[in-house]
């Protein structure tokens, strides 16, 4: 019978596409490297224009922060607002992956990944940013290896130390100081919550040039969170609401962002009329939308510790966020 056959030609590949992955993930590279916090790795990263550019992962990068000098406001930020499990699962949050695979079905596409900060770790130290199904299990097979390999609070000082801030500002070291001109140690609660609130989507969603008002409310949430875990007092969460951050030196970002664009329309292949082929001298090109524009040593001595013992289970399970792949 027909579906007999169909069935047989099924079977066989699934069985050739299993072969497929399990060697996919024999050949997948050691996670035990980073055990050593001296330890430093290249990894590409694209760039809002889809060019691809070198990233140094590790105490080489200027901008890198040990675990010790980010706030403790700053790491629960992201752990609450990311993956509020992360101190209960080993690397992959089943019931959000059941979650996910329903959504996906119901959505007949890839829309929800439920992935874990061990597993965006994963990604964006190895893989690509592709959506297939090879690829998230190779993500998933890390994820697993690296939490029998290293610590929570290394895996939390990877990922905040890779992740995308703005245009091609990447880790909390870089985007500490891009938008408040300031060393990590140094953020304010607020600040630490306006950070997290982008990472869903700092391109479009959550860019605060574009969408202020969105992230200002995201960070709003985050705040809440950390009051209710107990990493805010009522006083500091209080203080934090009120404050706002430093939105006039976004805007000179903007600005500065505008002009370069102005520059680089007036380049064209279109032939200069004889006599006016001589540009007159310009000053300096404004700076990078990117680029620091202030350098400040790291604040003196150690943030305070954190409040929250490190496996403690959060109060309240923090809203879901833009899902990753």
């Amino acid at each position: 019978m027909k579906w007999k056959k169909y069935l047989l030609w099924g079977a066989g590949l699934f069985a050739v596409y299993a072969i497929y992955v399990a060697v996919s993930l024999f050949f997948l590279p050691p996670v035990t490297a980073l055990k050593d916090k001296k330890t430093n790795m290249t990894i590409q990263v694209k760039d809002w224009q889809g060019n691809y550019h070198p990233l140094v992962v590790g105490p080489k990068n200027r901008y890198w922060t040990p675990l010790s000098q980010i706030p403790s406001e700053m790491k629960w930020a992201v752990i609450l607002a990311e993956d509020a499990s992360f101190y209960k699962h080993e690397g992959i949050d089943v019931k959000a992956i059941k979650e996910a695979i329903k959504y996906d079905l119901e959505k007949q596409s890839f829309a929800r990944g439920a992935s874990t900060i061990t597993q965006q770790v994963a990604k964006n130290l190895f893989l690509s940013r592709e959506k297939t199904l090879t690829r998230k299990a190779k993500e998933l097979y890390l994820a697993k290896r690296m939490e029998q390999e290293i610590t929570k609070g290394r895996i939390i000082e990877l990922y905040l130390n890779v992740i995308e801030l703005g245009p091609m500002v990447h880790g909390i070291g870089h985007g500490a100081r891009y938008y408040f001109g300031k060393s990590p140690a140094a953020l304010t609660p607020r600040e630490c919550a306006f950070l997290a609130a982008m990472l869903p989507g700092p391109r479009v969603a959550y860019n605060p040039y574009k969408n202020l008002d969105k992230v200002l409310k995201r960070s709003n949430m985050i705040l809440r969170l950390l009051a209710n875990k107990g990493v805010l007092s009522s006083g500091e969460y209080q203080a934090a609401l009120a404050e706002m951050p430093n939105i006039g030196r976004m805007q000179r970002k903007v600005d500065e962002s505008i002009k370069q664009v102005e520059v680089m329309a007036n380049h064209t292949s279109a032939t200069v009329p004889q006599g006016l082929d001589k540009q007159p001298e310009q000053g300096p090109a404004a700076p990078a939308a990117g680029a620091p524009t202030e350098q400040h040593p790291p604040a003196a001595g150690e943030p305070a510790p954190e409040k929250p013992q490190e496996g403690a289970v959060p109060a309240k399970e923090a809203a879901p966020a833009q899902d990753k792949q």
